[in-house]
């Protein structure tokens, strides 16, 4: 178990590896995330920490509860915060700070955002649907077509693509190398994508299930 980072998606780029390939990447900016509560298993059933980024504006710094949570830490309100279970909370003090130096580049990451909005779409663009004749006489154009059974039992069955609100999800990109870290400008590259859109909030850790694929690719 590893604690997550708040980071920001400031958009992709493509830098070149020692062999001269190419190699797309996803600008994410970890500024410092600082510890604001510790949980023991002896008081709160389970060893956690709670850490927080993104400082807010001085004109909106939040709620009453959330200042003082804030100041009992030592730690200026911030618009993020996370909880992360850990196995040994020694390591950790209350205002301390995490960086982006906890990774290394060959390391595998787990990068979770919420995706881009989409609004709401019909079967052809959500779900790929061939749709039906493009002709002037037909009435049957983007729509999803019959759905329903015969007399028995005569309903639509639950749970089939339908017209939809689409994207807005929680999505988890796993196992992305990083390939460069930069200490001085806060900032770790990811070979690949990862959800959201530019400055939209991600939570990176190191990864759970490690392939050994993904390593050597």
């Amino acid at each position: 178990m590893s604690q997550k980072l708040i980071g920001k998606k400031k958009g992709m780029t493509q830098i070149f590896d020692e062999k001269g390939n190419l190699v797309v990447c996803t600008v994410i900016e970890i500024e410092p995330n600082q510890v604001t509560q510790i949980k023991t298993k002896a008081h709160d059933g389970y060893n956690a920490i709670q850490t927080a980024s993104i400082k807010r504006r001085k004109n909106a710094p939040g709620t009453k509860p959330m200042i003082g949570h804030f100041a009992k830490a030592g730690v200026e309100p911030c618009r993020i915060v996370v909880e992360s279970r850990v196995e040994n909370v020694d390591e950790y003090t209350l205002g301390q700070a995490i960086t982006v130096e906890q990774f290394q580049t060959g390391d595998l990451v787990d990068v979770s955002g919420v995706s881009k909005g989409k609004g709401y779409q019909g079967v052809m663009k959500k779900y790929g649907f061939a749709g039906g004749p493009a002709a002037h006489g037909s009435g049957f154009h983007r729509h999803a077509g019959s759905t329903g059974m015969r007399s028995t039992p005569g309903r639509c069955s639950k749970g089939g693509p339908r017209p939809s609100h689409m994207g807005s999800e929680n999505i988890t990109q796993q196992n992305l190398e990083v390939v460069l870290v930069d200490a001085e400008k806060n900032l770790c590259l990811v070979r690949g994508s990862v959800p959201g859109s530019r400055d939209g909030i991600v939570y990176i850790a190191h990864a759970k299930k490690i392939k050994q694929k993904a390593r050597s690719a």
